[in-house]
């Protein structure tokens, strides 16, 4: 059974939370305030932490920075702050997913699903290689295979899928991207982002149109899903 903690000051939302992750046989703490949520998930080391950040004695973004002070555990922001900035912030801050209130109750338990899975731990071969539709990476050879064939990709197109691929599931920020591909002097050139994952969609996605795995998550970044 995996526990959740649910940080938020409104107690409607939080009675809503509280029935609906019991009834799917979760185990869940609830916390009011930053300091109460840092207490408690240091006390009882939470599987998933739903966090708000407008809360009435910290902002959210400090929780994230205090909880990642010491452990890796997925944060999914639950917030009414809507604007790329604010959400940027967050996930740069160490947010794993972002869902904006007024939310739908279907869409976060899956995404909760989905940060539980991410979390779990896997063996060594099936971290090194990965299959998604018609395509298979292979992160310990640098090599990528589509539909039997070897497919060639740029050393910069490499470096923005291993990343993408590293961090399955989550919604990784422009600025994230562009520091850990091309340098921690960038943060802004998001036309670069918007170049190489095209070029990524044609040379792996079966519609680059509409791609399945290489996804846009607007004004915020991008996600890489099986």
């Amino acid at each position: 059974m995996h526990r959740v903690l649910v940080v938020d000051d409104e107690p409607q939302i939080l009675r809503a939370l509280v029935i609906n992750l019991k009834a799917r046989k979760y185990e869940v703490d609830t916390a009011a305030d930053g300091a109460s949520a840092l207490r408690l998930a240091a006390e009882r080391h939470p599987d998933v932490v739903i966090l708000d950040l407008g809360l009435p004695d910290m902002d959210g973004v400090r929780v994230i920075t205090g909880i990642r002070g010491w452990t890796r555990v997925p944060i999914i922001v639950l917030s009414a702050r809507h604007t790329s900035d604010e959400k940027v912030e967050a996930l740069d801050a160490g947010a794993d997913d972002y869902v904006t209130k007024p939310f739908g109750m279907d869409e976060l338990l899956a995404r909760l699903r989905a940060a539980v899975r991410r979390a779990e731990p896997s063996s060594g071969e099936d971290e090194a290689v990965v299959e998604a539709g018609g395509f298979t990476v292979d992160l310990a050879a640098k090599k990528v295979h589509r539909e039997g064939r070897d497919v060639r990709l740029t050393p910069t197109e490499w470096h923005l899928l291993e990343v993408l691929i590293r961090n399955t599931g989550r919604l990784v920020s422009q600025r994230q991207l562009l520091q850990e591909v091309w340098g921690p002097a960038y943060g802004t050139e998001t036309n670069y982002l918007r170049v190489y994952m095209a070029q990524l969609r044609r040379k792996l996605e079966a519609d680059p149109s509409a791609p399945r795995h290489l996804i846009t998550e607007p004004g915020m970044g991008y996600r890489f899903e099986r």
